[in-house]
C-alpha cells in the first residue's frame, strides 16, 4: 500500500523504527486495532531479510507456526497459511509434511505481508528521535517529523567482524553477503570460513559440494570445541516460554550474563542433519582420495594480515596453547550478528536505562525507558530475556505483551504458563 504524507500535528500512538520480522509482525497484529494508530518506519526500500543466505534448500530452524501472529492470532488474515493459500501452494506445503519453510519462502511470505499493510513506510531514514513535551519525535532524512507517545524499536542486529580483520582490506566479506560473492569466491584456489553456527555450516556445506568442479582448497575453523548441534528437544524448547522469562529476568545481572554465555548452543548451533550431511559428503568425497579440506575446532582467530591477495590468519589452538596460521586468498567470516545502538537515540540516551555492562535494561514488559512504559525493544535481549529475544517463535508473544502495554488492555491472549517443568524452586 502507498503511505499518506504524514500530517505534521498528528500524533500516534507509536512509531516503529525498523521491519524485521519482528516489528513486521507487530505491524501485522496492530493493523486491525482501531484503538490503536501506529507507523513503522524502514529505511530499506522493500523487505529484506537475510538475502545473502538463500542457498539451495536453505530453511528455518523454527516451524511455520513461528511465522509473524498465528503465535498470537490463528485467524489473522496475515498468516503464512494464509500466505500459501493465496499464492496456490497451500495443498503442496500440505504434501510436503514438512514443518520448516524455506529461507526464500519466508522472506517472500514477509514481503506479502507488508505489502498488504497501510501502516508502513519504506525508504524512510531515521536522522534523530527527541522528547519533546512530552511525545517521542522522530526526523527523518526527507524532513518529515513523527510525533508518538511510544517508540518500538526495531532495528536488528548488524553483522560482526572480530577485531583481527576490521580495515584488512582485500575482499574478505561476512556471510550475510554470501550469496552475492559467491561466484568470486570460487574461482580462488583457498577458501577459509571462520565461525561455528548454521551459516558457517550452510556455507561449509555448498563449497564443499562443488570443490570438485572449481579444485580450491576448503578450511573451516572455530573457535568451538567441536561443531555443537542445536538442542532442540522438546523439554529444551520449553525455556522459550513466559516462565522462563520470568525465572530468568528475575536472577540477578552477574549470574544472566553467565548464563547468556552459556546457552549459545540453544539457538546459535547447527541443525543436527546438516551436521550429519556434512559428514555423509565428506565420507562421499574422499571415496576417490584425500579431498584438499580441513576441519580445525578450539581456534581463536588472534590476527590477520594481508598482502598481495593472500591473507594470513593467525589461530591460537586453546586447549593445546599453540599458535598456528593459514594462508587463505578467500575469507569468509560467519562471525555472527552484534546489536548496534542506533546514533538517531542519542538525543534521549538520558531516558534510557542500562544495566552495570552499559547494555539496555530491558524490563519484563520489554522497555528501556525511565518510565518503564514509553520506549519497547524488540530482540536485543537475550541478556535479560534469555534465548526467547532472537526466538522467531516468542516474536508474537512479545507482540501480544507490547500491544497490551499500548493499549492498557489485553486485546490478544498473553500466555502466563505453558511449561511442564518447573524453572524456579
Amino acid at each position: 500500500m502507498t503511505a499518506r504524507p504524514e500530517n505534521p500535528t498528528r500524533t500516534h500512538d507509536f512509531v516503529g523504527i525498523g521491519l524485521g520480522p519482528f516489528n513486521l509482525g507487530l505491524a501485522c497484529l496492530t493493523e486491525p486495532i482501531d484503538e490503536l494508530d501506529g507507523v513503522f518506519l524502514e529505511s530499506k526500500p522493500d523487505f529484506e531479510w537475510h538475502a545473502g543466505m538463500f542457498l539451495d534448500g536453505a530453511h528455518l530452524q523454527t516451524p511455520f507456526m513461528s511465522d509473524l501472529v498465528t503465535l498470537a492470532d490463528p485467524t489473522s488474515p496475515y498468516s503464512f497459511l494464509n500466505y500459501l493459500k493465496e499464492k496456490g501452494r497451500l495443498y503442496s506445503f500440505y504434501i510436503r509434511e514438512n514443518f520448516y519453510p524455506l529461507r526464500v519462502e519466508y522472506d517472500d511470505y514477509c514481503r506479502w505481508a507488508a505489502n498488504r499493510l497501510s501502516s508502513v513506510r519504506f525508504s524512510t531514514t531515521v536522522t534523530e528521535v527527541t522528547y519533546e513535551d512530552g511525545l517521542y519525535v522522530v526526523r527523518t532524512e526527507a524532513g518529515e517529523v513523527f510525533r508518538a507517545r511510544h517508540l518500538v524499536l526495531g532495528t536488528g542486529t548488524s553483522p560482526h567482524y572480530p577485531e583481527a580483520v576490521r580495515g584488512l582490506g582485500g575482499d574478505l566479506f561476512h556471510n550475510s553477503r554470501y550469496m552475492q560473492n559467491k561466484a568470486e569466491l570460487q574461482k580462488k584456489e583457498s577458501i577459509t570460513i571462520v565461525g561455528s553456527g548454521q551459516s558457517a555450516a550452510e556455507i561449509y556445506y555448498d563449497l564443499l559440494s562443488e570443490i570438485d568442479v572449481h579444485g580450491y582448497r576448503l578450511n573451516w575453523v572455530t573457535r568451538s570445541p567441536r561443531f555443537f548441534p542445536l538442542e532442540y528437544t522438546k523439554l529444551t524448547l520449553e525455556m522459550t516460554s513466559p516462565e522462563y522469562i520470568d525465572y530468568f529476568r528475575a536472577l540477578p545481572e552477574a549470574t544472566r550474563y553467565r548464563l547468556t554465555a552459556q546457552q549459545k548452543g540453544l539457538f546459535k548451533g547447527i541443525d543436527g542433519d546438516l551436521v550429519n550431511e556434512i559428514f555423509d559428503l565428506l565420507y562421499q568425497k574422499n571415496l576417490g582420495g584425500p579431498v584438499p579440506t580441513r576441519l580445525l575446532t578450539n581456534s581463536s582467530l588472534s590476527g590477520a594480515r594481508y598482502e598481495n591477495g593472500t591473507y594470513t590468519l593467525s589461530f591460537r589452538q586453546e586447549e593445546q596453547e599453540k599458535d598456528y596460521e593459514i594462508d587463505t586468498q578467500g575469507l569468509v567470516l560467519a562471525t555472527g550478528y552484534h546489536y548496534a545502538e542506533p546514533e538517531f537515540l542519542a538525543p534521549i540516551r538520558d531516558r534510557l536505562v542500562r544495566d552495570s555492562q552499559g547494555n539496555f535494561d530491558v524490563a519484563r514488559n520489554y522497555t528501556i525507558d525511565v518510565t518503564g512504559r514509553g520506549v519497547f525493544l524488540q530482540n536485543a535481549g537475550v541478556h535479560t530475556h534469555s534465548i526467547t529475544s532472537p526466538d522467531l517463535g516468542m516474536g508474537a508473544y512479545r507482540n501480544s505483551y507490547i500491544i497490551r502495554e499500548l493499549l492498557g488492555t489485553e486485546y490478544y491472549p498473553v500466555e502466563k504458563t505453558i511449561a511442564f517443568q518447573e524453572f524456579a524452586v
